[in-house]
This record gives structure tokens, sequence and C-alpha cells, in this order.
């Protein structure tokens, strides 16, 4: 779906209903598929085949791709909508086709017209799912420290050693935007850093499966590679030295998920704690009644609509083509320590039910703290905002 022409109420009309068939699918598809089964499938962490099947019916893996490559085109901003409702019923689901989707993104907007012909129109039907392979064992935020070595060979293609962890999909995918040092003794870093699509095949394997506390049911694995050989026409752009600045950019998009998941996971304890305070009851009444609660829930609602403006102004930004990482920052931190808080409080209104396996709450606890990690900590989120506005305030711009 296009983004809606500013002032034309008939196109805007059209958005809107669009929007809202979409939206009713995603909704029927969680009801049917997912919500009787989440449960069991993330406690015993099984990566959920046949969900992830009716995922690629529904489109899923070519959310935000082209119609032109067999995507559904539509705009961050309906997009952020659709990871907030499945993230409500199973936040790990939105992992699947988050990571796979900044690769796609990466190909979208900075690929050579062969490689989004060649690769596109495979990831719109999840033919091909994947992820983005940046974080290494001994550097996590400092992207730019990566020590994963492609070199080039005198055929003109290059052979690649290294190890990537904690990558989505690492398992199940079969290829990844894999960011290397094709450079390492360029200054400043950035300028020696590349960005290749790698798919799995002789040199590239699995070294373990990662466990986790939470964000169960999708794969989080440690990648090796070991003399993998790749043809110059996978390196995305096809020019050296520009992969930091591809990676970013397919981030912005990610912080946009990982802030809309917060929404949903903040969403989804704001319903536990208000169904459950209304069947509790203690000193003849029910829960819902008593000052202390109300001040919880007070508060709870409050961050979920707070945190899903945040999501939809900064979608509405990457929708316009500018530059976002203040927005998106400014709506991953605040919609993913909502969703700490909301699920703290929420287990706390559950009281000792809420340490129990046997309630969605238990589950939403163990998820939220990812979300203050994945795509960036809060803490370099914070940075990032305060560069962004120092950086407006000199050029005269409004933060």
């Amino acid at each position: 779906m296009r983004s809606h022409v500013a002032g034309s109420d008939t196109t805007s009309a059209a958005d809107s209903e669009q929007t809202a068939i979409i939206l009713d699918s995603v909704d029927r598809f969680l009801e049917r598929h997912v919500r009787p089964y989440a449960q069991k499938l993330e406690h015993d962490d099984i990566y959920p085949e046949e969900i992830v099947g009716h995922m690629k019916e529904l489109g899923l893996f070519g959310a935000i791709i082209a119609q032109e490559y067999g995507g559904l085109g539509l705009s961050a901003s309906v997009y952020a909508k659709i990871v907030e409702r499945i993230a409500t019923v199973w936040m790990s689901l939105t992992g699947i086709f988050n990571s796979h989707l900044i690769m796609a993104s990466a190909v979208q907007r900075f690929g050579t017209a062969e490689q989004k012909q060649r690769f596109l129109p495979r990831f719109a039907t999840g033919e091909i799912r994947g992820g983005l392979a940046l974080t290494e064992p001994d550097c996590g935020t400092d992207l730019q420290a990566v020590r994963t070595l492609a070199k080039k060979g005198t055929d003109g293609n290059y052979t690649i050693n290294g190890t990537k962890t904690w990558i989505s999909n690492g398992i199940y995918g079969q290829c990844f935007a894999l960011l290397v040092k094709t450079d390492p003794a360029a200054n400043p870093r950035h300028k020696g850093m590349s960005l290749f699509l790698a798919e799995k095949r002789d040199g590239f394997r699995v070294s373990r499966k990662l466990e986790k506390l939470g964000y169960k049911g999708i794969d989080s694995a440690e990648l090796i590679f070991e003399d993998y050989k790749i043809d110059a026409d996978c390196l995305i752009g096809g020019v050296e030295g520009r992969g930091l600045q591809h990676a970013l950019g397919g981030l912005e998009l990610g912080r946009i998920n990982v802030a809309s998941r917060g929404v949903g996971v903040a969403q989804a304890a704001l319903d536990e704690a208000v169904s459950y305070s209304q069947i509790r009851h203690t000193f003849g009444k029910p829960i819902c009644e008593h000052q202390a609660i109300q001040l919880k829930l007070g508060d709870m609602v409050t961050r979920v609509h707070a945190s899903r403006l945040l999501v939809q102004y900064a979608a509405e930004a990457y929708d316009a083509g500018r530059r976002c990482d203040m927005e998106a920052g400014m709506a991953k931190l605040f919609a993913t320590e909502a969703a700490m808080e909301n699920a703290a409080e929420s287990m706390r209104i559950h009281g000792g039910y809420g340490y129990s396996k046997e309630f969605i709450v238990e589950r939403l606890y163990r998820d939220a703290p990812l979300l203050v990690i994945g795509e960036g900590t809060n803490e370099m989120q914070r940075m990032i905002i305060a560069r962004q506005v120092l950086e407006r305030s000199k050029s005269g711009k409004k933060a």
C-alpha cells in the first residue's frame, strides 16, 4: 500500500479502508493460528514452523517490499500497526519477519538493480528468509569494531572469515545481510566496512543455538564463516565502504519495529492486568476498585497511548523519506521502557499468580527485557537522541 497523498481525502479514505482490511486479516490470523498455541510453543521454545507458513501466506515476509517485486508495499505506519497487533499476542513472531525485512530493506534501498530483481521477489514470498548479521562476540553496539574479514581475490570475488552472534533466524534462515571489514586499515573505520548478501552453503555454518530468558520460539544463533567464498555481485550496492551506512539505514526500520513490539507488550500487560483486576477480589470487592490498583492502571494505559503516538511519529518520518534516527530512537526508548514497566506492574497486580507459568504475564515479564537491548541499547538511543537535538539546534531546526 502506498502512503496517502497529503490533502487528498479520497486517497486517505481508500488507504484507511485498506489498512482496516489488512489489520482485520492479521487479527483473524492471530486468533485462529497463534493465540491458542503461543503459550505452549513459547514455554517449550519450539520454532513455530506451521505459523511461519501462515505468515508466508499472509504476505508478512514481503510487508514493506515494493509491489513491483511481489511485496505488499506497505508504509512503515501500517507495518508498525501490524507489528503491534502481533506482539500483543506473541512477540517472538515479530522478530522472525523483522530481521528478514531489515535485510530486504537494505537491498531495496541500496542494492543494485540486478540484486533487487534477484533477491526481493524471493524475499517477498518467504521462499528465502533470513536476517541481519551484525553483532560479534567482542563487539555489540560498536559495529565499527567488527572483525569478520572479507578478502578480495584476484578473480574479484571474496573470501570471508569470522563469527557473528545473537543472529535472529540464524538456524532456519537461508540468507543474511552480513557486515564485514573489506579494508581493516581504513580511517575512519566505517569506510572499510561493507555489507554482503550471504546465502548458506559451504564455509557458512551454524555453531550453536543460544538459549534465552525470553523471546523464545525464534532461533538466535552463532554463525561461523570459514573460508566462505562469495561473489562480488553479492556486495550490496556493488561498492565497498558503504556497509555501515546501509546497516544503520535498515536499523531505522528495525527500531520502529522494536518500538512497536514495545507497544504490543505494554498493551498486552495492561489487558491482562485490567482483566485480572476485575475478577480478583480482596476485602469484599474486586481489586480494581482499590485506589492502589487504579493508580497503576492509570499509569499503564497512559504509557501505552504515549508510546503508540511516538511510534506513529517515527513511522511517518520514515515514510516521508526524512532522516529519522532521532524519531525512531525516541519511540524505541520510550515504548520499550513502557513494556518493561507495564510488565512489572501487571505482575504485581496479579500477585503470586503473576509468577506462575500458567499466566501470560509471566511470559511478558521475560520478553520485555530484550526490547531495551535489541536494535541498539536504550542507553545508545539516549545518546543518539541527544546528538540529534544538538545537531538540529546548530542548524536552526527545531528538535
